[in-house]
């Protein structure tokens, strides 16, 4: 079967192969799965709305090893809503299920399990409290179902005598798990203290029965009580969430009655479907109720006393219209402007005391209203004296909207299209609304409501001169320039497996250079390195950026400098960064691979940041010619196999892939670019000295490292480099090193082997070194000197992908 378009819920939904069979023992194809999905959507979305959606994939079939997937897939509709967590190691956009048309796309990616936290996102897109306890109860060797629901009703007993009304929920799998619904008071951590406890005092009752530890071996013969879901990084299976197991069971919602039923078992999903179309559903209560965004405005206005809309009904639907906007001058108790922003059929509002900005240097007051109804668009008149927000209303401008970033209650990025007559000018322009509380913190209730609305410095084709005639012949500077986008380290697996998703990658060459991103505007080029330091006088060669690029631009590239055969030399670019070496006796390459802005800010540049990866590089290619100093090298869009081999041809690092739909997310980390390379290279602290033996006596013999923990930020000890140094590099470094000697040691745990003839120095200076991994005890294996890395700050290093233990 090949691609359809079917409307879902007012949403178009491509899908394809409905036919296929994903549960082979049973013939249970994708098309069942859907309508499973789509016919439990009443009582599944309650459970996980507001949720952020991990989901188990079995795009071969249960029988074929499957993945789980957290980041929205590039492939995924652009209406399906989505929240973002940042982790460790990455920034993830995760999926809401908030309509039946998303679980159908669930099904469509053969997404069979839905795992979501105890927790549901609040009102400003920030995590809340948990509004569930869960104990999943897991039979160990021996043991079995029955046993499980013996054990749920002694957890029942004691949620009793806490007042905690439970219900438990047949997994699918093996065992139970066990809800308990809550007031959203106790953090994540209060609340599996409590579980954890709870498990612990069952063990000491039933130690025969019951365990409460992790360890396998100790679960034969007993239900081992698993507390730790309730810590706010992990994920339950979703209550009425298929299984991958080898029959399509269901982790089905039960009844206590049930649990005392002598063939009680898992059940497959046409049973729940029987249960649900009967009306069964014992854990609606634990559901979240629909809320009716316009609740708050009904209940602020009297339709007989006031002129404005007040409709009866819930927000109405206008699938397939093009989202609108309005801002309105309200002559109220005092004069502002109304700003509202169609969303989910709402909207969304803000009242601006002094007016939407026109000025990129000016940032407004923007404070959040009540969310307003789609036909509030067209009002104009008067509020009657005594009513909420008496005055004249008149419209100020309106039009369509085209959003390019909703993240809720934090950020709006968005392009308005008014009238030409209109008080934006008759252009377009593009705002971005930013709340205050998400600067730093979750903030105060006081500034819960507070935004600013700002006229963003990259503004849409078709402005006007004259709104920014202060800034016709403004020259791009370092504050204009965003942070650059940072890859992951990537296995061969993993591009092997995004593939078969249908998803597309190009592979670029790893540079062996510094990461630079040039601002060119105003005849003027800027130079900032990854940690926004101003390069631009370093790199005297590139102001060619301005002649080549006239109009303006901003770029993405790495900085190399070019040895007799035209490749890298990372030495001759740190010796060139240190002093040692002239600007004019190092062969310097800009090599760009990213365009991130088309013009600049005194010309109405255009952002490019949310235009495809693929897109970027067909402008990149006609935008900037080959200079002198400045190259374009290709992007290959074969094989993997065969950009690796290019790259080993030409040794170089390795290859960096990049889907070809993928966006441009400035400072973040995320799965979207891959690097891959032959050499490990670590940055490193150098904290000590050791003095050399032999043909070094007299001299440096090794530096001593360290690396931070990625938790706690302290130093710890990461071994020592003594080769790949040339003798001028040794004399240089000692008086480095000299000038940052200490008395004292900066970290305490470096072995007393290593630390006969040690001097200690100031854990300020970085260097990077070439390695072949890490030892059982964290320590640098087979390190090899690269260089010092003077653009880069101590408090930067953190261990790579690949090294972290």
């Amino acid at each position: 079967m090949g691609k359809n378009e079917y409307s879902v819920g007012g949403r178009t939904l491509t899908v394809s192969n409905l036919d296929k069979v994903l549960y082979p023992a049973t013939g249970t194809t994708k098309a069942d799965v859907m309508k499973y999905y789509l016919e439990v959507a009443d009582v599944l979305i309650p459970q996980v709305v507001r949720r952020p959606v991990t989901r188990k994939r079995f795009p071969d079939g249960v029988d074929v090893e499957a993945f789980f997937r957290k980041d929205l897939e590039e492939s995924a509709p652009e209406w399906i809503p989505f929240g973002i967590l940042t982790h460790k190691e990455s920034t993830n956009r995760y999926p809401l299920a908030e309509e039946p048309a998303v679980l159908a796309w669930f099904a469509q990616v053969a997404a069979l399990e839905l795992h979501t936290p105890q927790w549901r996102f609040g009102q400003h897109g920030y995590p809340d409290n948990p509004d569930r306890l869960v104990l999943d109860l897991d039979p160990g060797p021996g043991v079995g179902l029955a046993e499980c629901a013996e054990v749920a009703h002694w957890c029942k007993e004691i949620l009793d005598g806490m007042g905690m009304e439970s219900v438990p929920v047949t997994s699918g799998s093996k065992g139970i798990h066990l809800y308990a619904a809550l007031d959203g008071r106790s953090t994540a951590e209060q609340v599996t203290a409590v579980a954890k406890e709870l498990a612990r005092a069952l063990e000491a009752d039933n130690p025969d029965t019951v365990t409460s530890v992790m360890k396998k071996e100790q679960r034969r013969g007993k239900v081992f009580i698993d507390w730790s879901q309730n810590n706010g990084k992990k994920t339950t299976v979703a209550p009425y969430s298929l299984r991958g197991r080898e029959h399509p069971t269901v982790a089905a919602p039960r009844t206590w009655e049930e649990l005392e039923e002598s063939d009680l078992r898992q059940l497959e999903y046409t049973e729940v479907l029987e249960r649900v179309a009967e009306g069964k559903d014992p854990i609606a209560r634990l559901g979240a109720e629909k809320q009716d965004r316009l609740s708050t405005y009904r209940s602020m206005r009297d339709p007989s006393k006031t002129a404005e809309p007040v409709p009866v009904d819930s927000p109405r639907d206008r699938s397939g219209e093009d989202p609108i906007f309005v801002i309105q001058e309200h002559h109220a108790s005092s004069l502002h402007w109304d700003v509202r922003f169609e969303r989910d059929g709402v909207l969304v509002s803000w009242a601006v005391p002094k007016g939407p900005p026109l000025d990129p240097d000016m940032n407004r007051l923007a404070v959040q209203t009540e969310d307003h109804p789609i036909e509030y668009a067209t009002f104009s008149g008067t509020i009657a004296k005594g009513e909420y927000g008496a005055g004249e209303v008149e419209i100020w401008d309106s039009g369509t909207i085209e959003v390019e970033k909703w993240r809720e209650g934090k950020e709006v990025i968005a392009v308005l299209r008014g009238q030409k007559d209109g008080g934006l000018g008759g252009v377009p322009r593009r705002y971005a609304m930013i709340h205050t509380a998400g600067m730093g913190g979750r903030g105060s209730s006081k500034s819960d409501n507070q935004w600013l609305m700002k006229f963003m410095k990259d503004q849409p084709e078709g402005e006007s001169q004259a709104a920014s005639t202060q800034v016709e012949s403004a020259e791009m500077t370092l504050a204009d320039m965003p942070e650059p986008m940072l890859a992951t380290a990537g296995k061969e697996s993993d591009i092997r497996l995004s593939r078969k998703e249908g998803e597309k990658w190009a592979f670029e060459m790893k540079w062996d250079g510094y990461r630079i991103l040039a601002g060119v505007g105003g005849e003027k080029v800027v130079l900032s390195s990854r940690n926004g330091k101003d390069y631009t006088d370093f790199f005297p060669q590139l102001r060619e950026l301005a002649e080549l690029v006239p109009g303006g631009a901003v770029l993405d590239g790495e900085v190399v400098a070019l040895d007799d055969d035209g490749r890298p030399d990372f030495g001759a670019l740190q010796a060139l960064h240190s002093g040692d070496l002239d600007s004019e006796s190092v062969e310097i390459r800009y090599m760009v691979f990213d365009i991130l802005a088309l013009g600049h800010s005194g010309n109405g540049g255009q952002s490019l940041l949310r235009t495809p990866y693929e897109a970027r590089r067909e402008l990149l290619r006609k935008t900037v010619p080959e200079g002198d100093y400045v190259s374009v090298p290709p992007a290959h869009t074969g094989s993997l196999a065969e950009a690796m081999d290019v790259s080993r041809k030409l040794k170089l690092e390795g290859v960096v892939a990049k889907r070809l739909g993928s966006v441009y997310l400035p400072g973040k980390r995320g799965s979207a670019w891959l690097k891959m390379k032959f050499q490990i290279h670590q940055e490193v602290i150098v904290v000590g000295v050791r003095e050399g033996k032999g043909s070094r006596a007299g001299g440096i013999g090794s530096l001593l490292l360290a690396v931070p923990d990625d938790k706690t930020g302290e130093l710890v000890y990461a071994g020592r480099v003594g080769t790949g140094f040339s003798s001028k590099q040794l004399q240089e470094m000692e008086g480095k090193l000299g000038e940052k000697e200490v008395g004292e040691a900066s970290i305490s745990d470096v072995p007393d082997a290593d630390r006969d003839g040690v001097w200690w120095v100031a854990p300020e200076l970085v260097a990077e070194v070439a390695l072949a991994g890490r030892t059982r005890d964290g320590k640098v294996r087979h390190a090899v000197w690269r260089g010092w890395r003077d653009d880069k700050d101590a408090d930067e290093v953190r261990w790579t992908d690949e090294l972290r233990q």
